[in-house]
């Protein structure tokens, strides 16, 4: 009991010495300073900027992370004005894409024709002989178990049309 009365003695001593009428002088005169603000002097809005949108006009480019194509002046091919690209043709999908980014992951095939599966552009599509793809005009010329035979048909330059082979090689899953 005696313990208890101590200890009770003692926290009346401690808190005694917190509340005794302190000096609140530099709260007042804060809060003075505060009330003598002027009232309404609330900031504008900020003006708003409209967005400005970026087009990129290097797309149609060649990639920066390609090699160029060393073109040996002397021996380069010759375009033929009797080749040329169907510009009336209705434009296929996978005609968007640089042929570089397809893959071959596969055949399907039954008897009436046989498909080439090529990953790229967003998902795997199936395509047959006859079908487009690549921005310079590609032809599907021939599928078979391990790749898919395909010409393009490119600019040489000077006026006149080259048809350039490219093989899709089928990709080995790893």
């Amino acid at each position: 009991m005696k313990c208890s009365h101590f200890v009770l003695c003692i926290a009346m001593a401690g808190l005694s010495g917190c509340g005794g009428g302190g000096d609140f002088s530099d709260l007042q005169a804060y809060m003075d300073e505060v009330r003598s603000r002027p009232k309404g002097a609330i900031e504008p809005l900020p003006k708003f900027q409209p967005y400005e949108s970026f087009t990129y006009s290097a797309a149609a480019l060649r990639s920066p992370f390609q090699p160029p194509i060393k073109i040996d002046m002397v021996q380069r091919q010759k375009g033929s004005l009797e080749v040329k690209p169907d510009e009336a043709r209705v434009k296929q999908f996978l005609e968007g894409f640089n042929i570089e980014v397809f893959e071959m992951v596969g055949t399907l095939g039954n008897e009436d024709a046989t498909y080439a599966l090529v990953s790229g552009a967003g998902g795997v599509h199936r395509i047959k002989v006859g079908d487009y793809l690549g921005r310079n005009h590609g032809r599907v010329l021939a599928i078979d178990e391990s790749k898919v035979d395909v010409v393009e048909i490119v600019p040489d330059g000077e006026g006149g049309w080259l048809e350039r082979p490219r093989s899709l090689s089928l990709k080995e899953r790893s």
